[in-house]
Order: C-alpha cells, then structure tokens, then sequence
C-alpha cells in the first residue's frame, strides 16, 4: 500500500469538500444526517490549514481522506465532564474517508496517526465527538479505547446530540 498522510495545504480544500460531500451524501443515503450543506465547508478548512491541523491521506497521489488533528477545544465542549483536566488534549475533527475508499482500514490509519501523533507531543488524551445516530462511528472509536461522556448539540447540523468521547493515553 502506497499511503501517506501529509499537512494539507489550500490547493487541497476542492478535493476535500469533494470528499466531505461524498460522505454525507453516503450517511444520509444510511439515513444518518450528520452531515449537510453548512458542514463541513470551505472555511472550516481554509482556518485548519491556517492552523496547520488538517491532515490529508494520500493513496497513489489521489487525496482519499482527512482527519483535523487540533488543540483547541471548542466552545461546545467546555461544559463537559472530562475524564482529563483541560490544557493537554487533542481534539479529532472532520475524520473522513471518501466513500469509494472506505473499509480499506484508511481512517484506522489516520486515528493510528493521530494518537501517534498526540503521544509524542506529550498530550494526556484525546477528545472528539460523533454525531448519536452514527452507529458505525459509535462502534469505531469504542473499539479504539474511547470512553462515551456526555451530549453536546450542533444546531446547524442537527436536532439530534453529538457524543462526547475521550480516550488516555
């Protein structure tokens, strides 16, 4: 396998917005409306770039997915009940694989690379959430380690909670 993650750039955000709609187009196809018009968009990864947290998965020179990888936490989270104290966390974002390439093991690749990643920066633990009717990512991150936490709501993305989960490192 010919894989490699690499700092995506803003000559990638066509290619990611390609794959973003692919996938929510995928989930509500499953019925899971998680993703929509408003998310994830142009200028949420034009600021990941700007911030060197977006990661791109390449497979033969073709862009087949992403994972943010940050250490800021967003306003949302702030009323959760953590299992680590604030200040040594990453926190995942738009984790996503384009539909064609998906069940190839690419986004264990890029969660593989961002704990990696997290360890040798020294960070105590990783948070991320997953919208609550996506069964498939609930079953994911368990397996991975992740502990379920609290709700938290994205209203312009859905009426339906989000799931927090952390995992230690």
């Amino acid at each position: 396998m010919s894989l490699q993650i690499r700092t995506a750039t803003l000559t990638d955000i066509d290619a990611l917005l390609n794959i973003t709609k692919a996938c929510a187009k995928h989930m509500i196809k499953n019925n899971i409306f998680q993703w929509n018009e408003n998310y994830p968009n142009c200028a949420a990864f034009e600021n990941d770039i700007h911030r060197n947290e977006l990661y791109v998965l390449v497979y033969i020179n073709e862009i087949v997915g992403c994972v943010v990888i940050s250490n800021l936490m967003d306003e949302e989270y702030k009323t959760v009940n953590w299992l680590s104290p604030d200040g040594t966390n990453l926190y995942i974002h738009r984790l996503a694989v384009d539909p064609k390439h998906q069940g190839k093991g690419y986004a264990q690749c890029l969660m593989d690379f961002a704990e990696n990643y997290a360890i040798e920066n020294n960070y105590r633990s990783i948070r991320l959430d997953t919208f609550s009717k996506n069964h498939r990512n609930q079953k994911f991150y368990e397996l991975r380690g992740y502990k379920k936490l609290e709700n938290i709501y994205f209203p312009k993305q859905s009426v339906y909670p989000f799931y927090c989960y952390e995992r230690i490192l």
